[in-house]
């Protein structure tokens, strides 16, 4: 069930696990692909974290043996479209990237097999990623006749890898296996593929244990110091934050859980307010 409006999710599973959302693409018998009923799926669901503030965190994964394997082909025939309707089906897939990356939640993806194209994007437009020994990345798109630059890569990829490396990878299509995404940067830990939800759970465990305000203006001023255009527009909005973080009265209660040695309970203000 999607529980945010829209009628029931057909291609994503979303299980709301205490303040984490683990959200599955569910279409392993394609690996995954998406098809436009998916990129609506992930669309709304991405769209509306905006305003849900129960989930802190979200964990994105893929059901079977692939993360996701790109667009699905097999209902790719837009030969009626003109180019007007294609540019608006291009866009709304590229949507999926943007509403990853301007979500308050941070997005841990556990990625595992292939993760080609539009799948490669969004593990790109995540913030955590953790592989799969079995994992296979590419930017499948410039093997079919298109630009590797598409859905985001051109930007994400560069920034987390460097342009020389980004460069290999996007002029060739050739796969990232595990090892050497690992070596890149490109991810931050491989594991078998059946513990990769083990490998998530402390992180996970760690970003709950920050204030509610704390963890969504770290996941903003991160981004935007990525495209900072000087050291002072990043300490302006580091600024910022921190002011916004200091006059919450979960401040009060990090310090107060900080000299008792305790875990701190963000929770009472919301059941005061309520």
């Amino acid at each position: 069930m999607c529980g945010r409006g829209i009628v029931e999710y057909e291609m994503i599973s979303v299980e709301r696990r205490g303040e984490v959302d683990w959200v599955t693409m569910n279409r392993p018998h394609v690996l995954n692909a998406l098809n436009d009923r998916h990129v609506e799926e992930l669309n709304h669901y991405f769209g509306a974290l905006h305003k849900d503030r129960d989930c802190r965190v979200v964990v994105l994964k893929g059901a079977g043996r692939a993360y996701c394997a790109g667009l699905d082909l097999q209902e790719g025939g837009r030969s009626e479209f003109d180019t007007i309707d294609r540019l608006a089906h291009q866009r709304s897939i590229a949507e999926i990237v943007m509403k990853m990356r301007y979500c308050p939640q941070p997005i841990i993806s556990l990625v595992h097999g292939p993760a080609c194209g539009g799948g490669f994007a969004m593990a790109l437009a995540s913030d955590i990623r953790i592989a799969g020994e079995s994992v296979r990345m590419n930017a499948a798109f410039i093997r079919i006749g298109l630009s590797a630059c598409d859905i985001g890569v051109s930007y994400f990829l560069p920034r987390l890898v460097g342009a020389s490396v980004a460069a290999e990878f996007m002029l060739t299509g050739n796969f990232i296996t595990a090892d050497r995404a690992l070596a890149t940067g490109l991810v931050s830990r491989v594991v078998p593929d059946d513990q990769m939800e083990e490998a998530a759970a402390p992180l996970i465990e760690q970003m709950l244990t920050t204030s509610p305000m704390g963890l969504r203006l770290t996941k903003e001023c991160l981004r935007m110091s990525i495209d900072a255009p000087s050291l002072e527009a990043a300490v302006a909005m580091e600024d910022r934050n921190q002011i916004l973080c200091a006059t919450s009265p979960d401040f009060g209660e990090g310090i107060k859980a900080f000299f008792e040695k305790r875990r701190p309970d963000y929770t009472k203000k919301k059941e005061q307010a309520a």
